[in-house]
């Protein structure tokens, strides 16, 4: 016999290319705010920060708190819905606080995305299906640019430079970047075939101008 899982125990998926770390706390919803779920509260605290990247504690109360609101569903915050987001960050892995306020954001966005398309499925008539079709366009416009943002922040703001398909003739300089003066670099074309229909032309061409300079020397 099936039996459901149960969604009030932390489960940890192995990862065969990653290193074993402690699961993140979960956190658990009280009528006057929340706390955190482990038996150890500092210790606790300790693995609440390493999930979130934050090293004070005040700032990791702070990122928290927000993804408590975020996670509200049906009118309250939702404790499965929490222990989802807080999975997200952790495996994303913020590695200080503009991280972890950027990843919040992006892990929000997701959710608040999906609530968009529960919507939208669910839309009874066009005024509702256009908003929440708009919505949900906005909100995957954003969560894109939000990686590009995080992976820009990572290095540095520091673009990927990619070079393609360039030779150097024998004694020849490369350069890469903006260039103000010539260089000695041939580029070679993207068809093949081209480029070697070109080259006995320029061949012939320079053995006639060699040829006719020859003949006026000799007539002097």
């Amino acid at each position: 016999m099936n039996t459901a899982p149960d969604l009030t125990m932390p489960t940890a998926i192995a990862a065969t290319d990653q290193a074993k770390t402690p699961a993140a706390p979960r956190i658990k919803l009280l009528s006057h705010g929340f706390c955190i779920d482990h038996p150890d509260p500092e210790l606790g605290e300790q693995l609440m920060a390493n999930t979130l990247g934050i090293t004070d504690r005040e700032a990791m109360h702070g990122i928290l708190r927000q993804l408590v609101r975020a996670s509200v569903s049906g009118g309250s915050p939702d404790e499965v819905n929490l222990a989802f987001m807080i999975s997200m960050v952790k495996s994303i892995r913020p590695r200080d606080c503009v991280e972890a306020m950027l990843v919040a954001q992006m892990v929000s966005v997701h959710v608040m995305a999906m609530r968009c398309a529960h919507h939208l499925a669910n839309a009874d008539d066009l005024v509702q299906h256009d908003s929440a079709a708009r919505a949900l366009g906005r909100l995957a416009r954003t969560f894109p640019a939000q990686i590009e943002a995080l992976n820009r922040y990572r290095s540095h703001g520091e673009p990927a430079i990619t070079v393609q398909n360039v030779s150097v003739a024998d004694g020849g300089k490369a350069i890469v970047g903006n260039v103000t003066q010539h260089a000695s670099v041939i580029v070679s074309e993207k068809n093949p075939a081209s480029a070697a229909r070109n080259a006995p032309k320029a061949a012939g061409s320079r053995r006639r101008r060699d040829s006719a300079e020859a003949k006026r020397d000799a007539q002097a």
